[in-house]
């Protein structure tokens, strides 16, 4: 299981603005690269909070590419998942759509209707922890559904979780020429943060990207 982290940023380390707006950090040219790494991968996830905030696809755009993924057997756009502790996606949230299988990470505390509505759409349900997403035993379980590497999108809770439980292999970041600013701003680690044992990152590769820089990592 791999497990590669993509994110874009304001020079400042922010997500988007305090209102958690989706705003444009990057363009056409970096737009091109988080397509190519979705083709790339069998699952895209993200957290409850991204699909609250954005109602995002997590679909791969370009037809090339997704003639290539039939091409290899794989399915036309890789698999969605959803950590959402208590299984508040809206029933009409895009990532219930028929493009792609959708998976949702759920704890316990969702309870047994919640489930059953879940499944009801289509959804894969995977109930793991008792109030919180238990992600370890969560994710552990995704190669029993095909999945083998996963991109995750954010947002900035999820991303911290999946550094605590040490579960992320690579992190790539789009830093953008710009600042946003505000304490409340979300930013790439949100979470309680690390106060004493921080996580080591190697970093391999730089690269100009649009008016931004590119720097991809790998997790010592």
């Amino acid at each position: 299981m791999q497990v590669i982290v993509n994110a874009a940023t304001s020079a400042d380390g922010k997500l988007s603005t305090r209102r958690r707006e989706q705003i444009a950090i990057s363009g056409a040219e970096d737009f091109d690269r988080v397509d190519a790494l979705r083709t790339d991968s069998d699952a895209v996830m993200v957290g409850v909070g991204t699909v609250l905030a954005d109602d995002p696809s997590l679909t791969v755009d370009d037809p090339d590419r997704i003639e290539a993924r039939t091409d290899r057997g794989d399915p036309p756009q890789p698999a969605r998942v959803v950590a959402d502790s208590r299984l508040r996606t809206p029933a009409d949230a895009t990532v219930y759509d028929d493009s792609a299988e959708t998976i949702l990470l759920t704890s316990e505390a969702a309870g047994d209707d919640a489930v059953a509505d879940a499944r009801a759409r289509d959804a894969t349900v995977i109930v793991a922890g008792d109030d919180r997403v238990d992600l370890p035993a969560a994710v552990g379980r995704l190669p029993d559904h095909g999945i083998e590497r996963v991109m995750v999108e954010g947002g900035g809770e999820l991303v911290f979780s999946l550094f605590e439980a040490g579960l992320v292999d690579e992190l790539s970041v789009f830093v953008g020429s710009l600042v946003i600013g505000g304490r409340d701003a979300p930013t790439l680690a949100d979470g309680d943060g690390f106060v004493e044992s921080f996580v080591d990152l190697r970093l391999d590769e730089i690269e100009r990207i649009d008016d931004g820089v590119l720097l991809q990592y790998a997790v010592s």
